[in-house]
């Protein structure tokens, strides 16, 4: 399966670049296949690299002094991540990870050549603003998350997630979602306990605001979940 400019280019940190630039890139990357499960990198660990997920899906998460788990993003196909680690130091590269990486299903990432990708900046302002706009949109989402986390209740958490996941689906598809996650993992994501989320989910069934059929969740009223997600 060959890497494409177009597919690099559904990343944003990647859309600016020039085709000898992605050529570059390429050159200098490494593909990686993950079984489900297997880690791809550890908090703490140096960070010579940074990934682009070709398919499948990764989770990003922190281990509690107690080995608990906590999930902070879960990353799909077109999709960059750790390449603000490249800035965590004077030397491009030689940051360390502060997250661990894993997948959650049977995945394949382009690990791209930090210490390289650097140097690239260095030569094209376009991409250095590209970058910039990137994690810029990155840093409002993860406010946005903290305004939910701090001021929303289990319910409202739960609700702004499925209107999130309605918003970006592909156009033409229902008020239908699939669940691409476990429920655990999802539940840590949100911040709330596993059983918390199945709790909320059948409150809101018997609202009459969603149906849950194994992996899909149906919406069948999109106001009344708006109003929940807004902490009415």
């Amino acid at each position: 399966m060959t890497t494409h400019h177009d597919e690099l280019r559904q990343a944003p940190l990647l859309a600016a670049l020039s085709d000898a630039q992605l050529d570059r890139v390429l050159q200098r990357s490494a593909r990686v296949r993950l079984v489900p499960g297997q880690v791809l990198f550890r908090q703490g660990e140096p960070a010579a690299r940074f990934y682009f997920v070709r398919d499948g899906q990764v989770r990003l998460f922190r281990l509690a002094p107690d080995g608990a788990e906590k999930v902070i993003e879960l990353i799909g196909p077109g999709q960059t991540f750790a390449e603000a680690v490249m800035f965590m130091s004077e030397t491009a590269g030689s940051g360390r990870f502060p997250v661990c990486a894993a997948a959650l299903e049977a995945a394949q990432v382009l690990a791209i050549d930090s210490a390289d990708f650097a140097a690239m900046l260095r030569e094209s302002p376009q991409t250095c603003f590209a970058l910039l706009g990137d994690l810029s949109r990155r840093l409002h989402g993860m406010i946005a998350e903290i305004d939910s986390l701090t001021l929303l209740s289990a319910q409202g958490r739960v609700a702004r997630w499925l209107l999130r996941e309605l918003s970006s689906a592909e156009p033409g598809v229902g008020p239908t979602l699939r669940l691409s996650v476990s429920k655990a993992v999802l539940a840590s994501r949100l911040s709330i306990q596993p059983e918390t989320f199945s709790r909320v989910t059948r409150r809101l069934m018997d609202q009459g605001i969603i149906r849950v059929h194994g992996e899909l969740v149906e919406i069948l009223d999109r106001d009344a979940l708006g109003r929940v997600a807004d902490g009415d």
